[in-house]
């Protein structure tokens, strides 16, 4: 089942992409709707509430005074984390049986505001967060809610940035337009991307480039690597031992095929052959690559590996599981960081690549085509970490 996580400030008119979607097929869970259910009058959650603090939050008919209680707990971290625990708990116990109930072939769609704020991004496949400058929320806070000017701008500051939205945003989809604008957006979203995506995780088909096109330097791709190594981080945990940003979209300034490649470090290649590992991935939308897979090792031998590629139509990604320590591995990672600090190196790579794209009448050709390049670069590599004394940077993408 596709994981979709949608988030978006106060004012960004995240309600309209949650109803749309679900007029397109999604199962939307409205994580307000989930909190407000759990503190309905009977509920255990709110005679927890009423006892910690008052009588005085509840209305004459028994119901949650949500604006009393907001004053209690607005600007005070104690009260806020008593609350907390209370309804946390109830909310998430509800949500997982929501999710659970989501009908098999459907897409299922977490519409949760404090999505960045609780870092939960990696809980998804894909995360869209619709966006909106802080003065049109503002404006929008005032004139469609009635609040006064300084309580939409307090209730905007204590909310995630939009720098902290834009990191975790696989998808901006950016509503400083018309509703009909923001609508198409959505639209061409769930054609070009969402539908598609389900289907590759459904069947278990990697997502990859058509031709070898070489792209200009992207300065998100290491944003967009750290998104994907999260999620890899929160399918398969401490399996992997180390996990990297490698090839030429780790290197600033390169140009590249917009693809991203990950290295994921395992103890032995049996970890990664384990069936609870291969299952995991594939659940957090990195199938296995069947078949035999290994680089062309620089003395001479095969460096045996795994391959996992993404089943995103929107981000090529391939997953390189190499045994941490081997070969294969440490070359990755030097190579890598040869490239970001030679100048001369990075440019002599760059126009290889580029002729070579231009040539390539196909993506295999391409990738064979750069052997002769690597074997002649690896003493050139090796020559320069030997004089810097690098050593693998376990634990820095």
């Amino acid at each position: 089942m596709l994981r979709v996580g949608l988030t978006g400030g106060i004012g960004s008119g995240k309600s309209t992409v949650s109803a749309q979607l679900t007029s397109l097929g999604a199962v939307v869970i409205d994580a307000d709707a989930v909190a407000r259910e759990v503190v309905e009058p009977g509920t255990p959650a709110l005679g927890a509430i009423a006892d910690r603090f008052g009588p005085e939050v509840l209305t004459s008919d028994g119901v949650l005074d949500r604006p009393a209680l907001g004053r209690l707990v607005f600007g005070d971290a104690a009260a806020l984390r008593d609350l907390e625990a209370i309804t946390h708990p109830a909310i998430w116990a509800r949500t997982s049986e929501l999710m659970a109930a989501v009908p098999p072939g459907r897409v299922m769609v977490h519409d949760m505001p404090l999505l960045v704020e609780k870092q939960m991004a990696a809980d998804y496949h894909l995360v869209v967060v619709v966006g909106v400058g802080e003065a049109i929320r503002v404006r929008r806070l005032v004139d469609l809610r009635g609040m006064s000017e300084h309580d939409a701008r307090a209730r905007i500051a204590a909310q995630a940035s939009d720098e902290q939205r834009r990191a975790a945003a696989d998808v901006w989809l950016d509503n400083e337009g018309t509703t009909e604008a923001l609508r198409a957006a959505v639209l061409r979203l769930w054609h070009e991307r969402i539908e598609p995506f389900d289907l590759n995780l459904t069947h278990g088909i990697r997502s990859r480039l058509s031709h070898p096109t070489i792209s200009a330097p992207d300065p998100t791709w290491p944003a967009q690597a750290a998104r994907l190594l999260a999620r890899i981080r929160h399918a398969v945990g401490d399996v992997a031992l180390t996990l990297d940003h490698i090839g030429s979209t780790a290197v600033p300034g390169l140009v590249a095929k917009d693809v991203i490649d990950l290295q994921v470090g395992v103890a032995s290649l049996a970890d990664a052959d384990a069936p609870e590992f291969v299952t995991a991935m594939a659940a957090a939308g990195f199938v296995r690559a069947e078949g035999d897979w290994h680089d062309n090792g620089k003395d001479g031998t095969s460096w045996p590996k795994r391959f996992h590629g993404s089943c995103d139509p929107g981000r090529v990604a391939h997953v390189h599981v190499r045994e941490v320590g081997s070969p294969g591995w440490s070359w990755a990672l030097m190579f890598r960081d040869w490239l970001r600090a030679d100048p001369s190196e990075r440019a002599s790579y760059a126009c290889m690549k580029t002729d070579l794209a231009a040539k390539a009448g196909s993506i295999e050709h391409y990738v064979n085509g750069k052997e002769p390049w690597f074997d002649a670069a690896d003493q050139r590599a090796r020559t320069w970490a030997e004089s810097t004394a690098w050593v693998p940077p376990i634990g820095r993408a």
